[in-house]
């Protein structure tokens, strides 16, 4: 007769994240886990493959720290003035977080002010122009409407200079 296998809890330390068991460090703000993997990161590359780096800069666990505010991220009226309704409830309930946001408050859905596409601020391309908002597609238009514009004005419309 085959010996009963018995289930232990595994003692191993993993990513709180991504569940990889690799070079581990500690989170500044609240002290889980994580992979220890943002001197991967390239600057200016807008990469989101270091959860270090994600947890720190697209949380509000991670932004309530590294302003220095008080107290719990949870109830912090300065994290909850510092974004719209749609960037606070993102910060606080994306895939980043250790823990998500209890109750976030509702919000009306950002719309592209072109074309009316829903724009997902925390993850969409997009481009603000005063108070509009841009989906990528539109906004390309836009700026190829723009520097059209500035070539016919400009006289340089065809690849030569304007004459004297």
């Amino acid at each position: 007769m085959p010996k009963a296998v018995r289930k232990t809890k595994s003692t191993t330390r993993r990513c709180g994240l991504c569940g990889k068991t690799g070079k581990l460090t500690n989170t500044d703000c609240c002290g889980n886990w994580i992979c220890d993997d943002e001197h991967r990161y390239v600057l200016f590359s807008y990469a989101r493959n270091s959860c270090d780096r994600n947890h720190r800069r697209y949380t509000l666990c991670g932004y309530h720290h590294v302003e220095k505010h008080d107290g719990d991220w949870k109830e912090c009226s300065e994290c909850r003035e510092s974004f719209g309704n749609e960037m606070y409830v993102w910060y606080g309930t994306n895939g980043y977080n250790f823990e998500k946001l209890p109750n976030p408050p509702s919000f009306a859905p950002t719309k592209c002010s072109k074309c009316g596409i829903v724009i997902k601020l925390g993850t969409d391309s997009f481009t603000q122009s005063g108070d509009e908002y841009w989906c990528k597609i539109c906004a390309d238009k836009e700026m190829a409407k723009r520097i059209r514009r500035t070539k016919r004005s400009s006289g340089s419309g065809k690849g030569g200079t304007r004459p004297a």
